[in-house]
């Protein structure tokens, strides 16, 4: 095709923080077939930054922003009926609660096809603001969405249940990542150097998590499960990756549980296949997740994986296959599963082998990508007739 024949697609989200909805956004991009797609981004928040958003320049793919503080603002809808309007959307992809709320209602008016990704379990203690908002975003997409796609089966479920979303307007698609990015762990000059940079002996068994520092992200429960896991294994250290809200809390913790020294805070880091590949062993003592991402890169990096049975994490993680799952907000059982797969190292590198099978049959982001372009091509069809 030529450009001018290929249909623009407008991403609308939140914000491009350092979330897994926006850290998403970029390989979809990179894959989407250019020779029919015309991708362009609008944010409605700058969040610490927008840092993903140099990820996506970087793919000369232009950004875009209008500014919606809050929902209440009646001028926010008029704004991005003109946004829309003045780039000649030919479909709109909506992810996040802002974008899902006023997206649709503003595709609607133009007669825009609407497209959504919901990537999280939502369910706020009833008569909160929260779930007024949430039931707002739900309202918007029952009536104004075309297709709306759930990051796991759990997820669709969830949804379909609570928000009372029609069963055909709600299908099942799984997140993607670029598997060339990862590869199984090497021992090589590279990777001890890095293990040097941070203070962990060449040798020493070292679990890792990757996660924005949230209190619903569990990792106050790991700290807590360290001083069994360390009487278990003496020389294991805990990496963690990421930063957010309750990082000092959870530094205060290490001190509390004695495990400081055995505890290093990576900060956010742009070399996560890096440090995945110098580390032995996954975890992610997660209170709920929809489909955590992180946990495909861990499969396509040969690590075997500890985490909680929450959410859509069985549909990647099949207990004593790729990883054990463990009931959330239990340390004891979290010690146990880690110390299980430290001190039997041929069946965490089974798991690790299993895991890299499943990401490639499952979690591939050409493959998403390829689902992602059929789905615009069938609605977009629908709305020429």
């Amino acid at each position: 095709m030529i450009k001018s024949e290929r249909s623009r697609i407008i991403f609308l989200i939140d914000s491009l923080g350092v979330g897994g909805a926006e850290r998403l956004l970029v390989p979809y991009l990179q894959y989407l077939d250019q020779n029919c797609f015309e991708p362009r981004v609008c944010v409605m928040q700058v969040r610490e930054g927008n840092p993903i958003a140099a990820d996506i320049q970087r793919l000369d793919i232009p950004i875009d922003l209008v500014s919606t503080p809050n929902l209440s603002d009646p001028r926010n809808l008029p704004r991005l009926v003109r946004y829309l309007r003045q780039h000649k959307a030919g479909l709109l992809h909506t992810q996040l609660e802002f974008s899902d709320t006023l997206g649709n209602i503003a595709a609607r008016i133009l007669n825009i096809p609407a497209v959504s990704t919901l990537h999280t379990f939502d369910d706020p203690p009833r008569g909160t603001r929260t779930y007024w908002r949430l039931q707002l975003r739900w309202w918007s997409l029952r009536h104004f969405c075309d297709r709306i796609i759930a990051v796991s089966e759990g997820t669709r479920q969830h949804h379909l249940r609570l928000g009372k979303l029609a069963p055909g307007q709600v299908m099942t698609m799984y997140n993607g990542i670029d598997l060339s990015r990862f590869t199984p762990a090497q021992n090589g000059t590279n990777g001890l150097a890095r293990r040097e940079s941070f203070g962990i002996p060449p040798d020493a068994p070292l679990l890792i998590t990757v996660a924005v520092l949230r209190p619903p992200k569990g990792i106050q429960y790991m700290i807590e499960a360290l001083p069994a896991i360390l009487e278990a294994v003496p020389q294991a250290y805990y990496l963690v990756v990421g930063d957010g809200e309750h990082a000092e809390t959870l530094k205060a913790l290490t001190t509390e549980y004695n495990v400081a020294e055995r505890v290093i805070f990576a900060g956010v880091r742009k070399d996560i296949p890096d440090l995945l590949a110098i580390s032995d062993l996954f975890v992610l003592p997660t209170l709920g997740e929809a489909l955590p991402t992180v946990l495909a890169e861990a499969m396509a990096a040969h690590k075997p994986i500890v985490v909680s049975q929450v959410g859509g994490v069985p549909e990647m993680v099949e207990h004593g296959r790729n990883g054990l799952l463990t009931p959330p907000a239990e340390p004891t059982r979290l010690a146990q599963a880690c110390i299980q797969l430290l001190q039997n190292p041929g069946q965490a590198q089974a798991m690790a082998q299993a895991g890299r099978e499943i990401v490639q049959e499952r979690f591939n982001i050409r493959k998403q990508v390829q689902c992602l372009g059929d789905l615009y091509q069938e609605i977009l069809a629908e709305y020429r007739r």
